[in-house]
């Protein structure tokens, strides 16, 4: 008879935890007959989305069992579970159908209409689980930038009274690489907001590239800028951004 080993048990859950938690970026393409431009894709789970190009073409990161929402105006609402083989070959297509309305049809529950911020609100978006939700400790930040190495080195030492971290602080350069990094951070959170949501918050302006530039600056020097850039929750952060829309807008106006 064959006795289990726990030892080995405990890392095969161990290992199996972690391969649940791995996020990918995974490309789709929407199959339909209408425009395959601007529909929706909602990670519910994971509080990410994504929108479609002219070929009906998306990348969207995902982890194993994630559910996500598809809502076009023109087309029936549509989720699916993300599953081993889409994790596997990071890809998958989609077939959406054609909403029909009728005047005497009788929608019950909740109505996704092809506008982002609606379905968001409408999709019960979930926070993502991370090591900690599952019980597993683990490190799942980014890895450190040169700046942060050199920060950590300036702070470190060995012996009875350690000399590198009281002479980096005494001279002034540890507080010289956390302004170093600090401004690094800010400026990857505002290239990063720029690059995901420009098209979003301004497709209804006709605000020059200059002007753009000047609005996510503005948002920076809101403390919430760099805390939702952190927390990496689209959804959070693409309703500040319209909030503070409004607020540049008086604000270049003043000007």
């Amino acid at each position: 008879m064959i006795k289990s080993n726990p030892f080995i048990f405990l890392l095969l859950i161990l290992f199996s935890a972690e391969i649940a938690a791995q996020t990918k970026d995974i490309k789709g393409k929407i199959i339909a007959s209408g425009d395959l431009i601007g529909i929706h894709i909602i990670n519910k789970t994971a509080s990410k989305f994504a929108i479609t190009n002219n070929q009906g073409e998306f990348v969207i990161p995902v982890k194993l069992n994630d559910t996500l929402l598809f809502s076009g105006i023109q087309y029936v609402l549509k989720e699916i579970l993300i599953t081993d083989v889409i994790m596997q070959t990071k890809a998958v297509n989609v077939n959406l159908e054609d909403n029909v309305n009728l005047l005497d049809e009788v929608v019950v529950g909740k109505i996704l209409t092809g506008s982002l911020m609606t379905d968001i609100e409408n999709s019960d978006a979930k926070r993502e689980l991370n090591f900690y939700d599952l019980g597993i400790p683990g490190y799942t930040g980014p890895k450190k930038t040169q700046s942060e190495r050199r920060l950590y080195e300036a702070q470190t030492g060995g012996g009875i009274v350690p000399l590198n971290p009281l002479i980096n602080w005494i001279s002034g350069r540890t507080k010289r690489l956390k302004e170093q990094i600090e401004r690094e951070e800010l400026g990857l959170a505002i290239e990063e907001a720029k690059a995901k949501f420009s098209k979003l918050i301004f497709n209804e302006n006709t605000f020059s590239i200059t002007i753009q530039n000047e609005y996510f600056y503005f948002c920076s020097d809101d403390p919430s800028f760099k805390e939702l850039s952190d927390l990496g929750n689209d959804i959070k952060t693409l309703q500040f951004l319209k909030d503070k829309l409004e607020a540049f807008k008086i604000h270049i106006e003043n000007d």
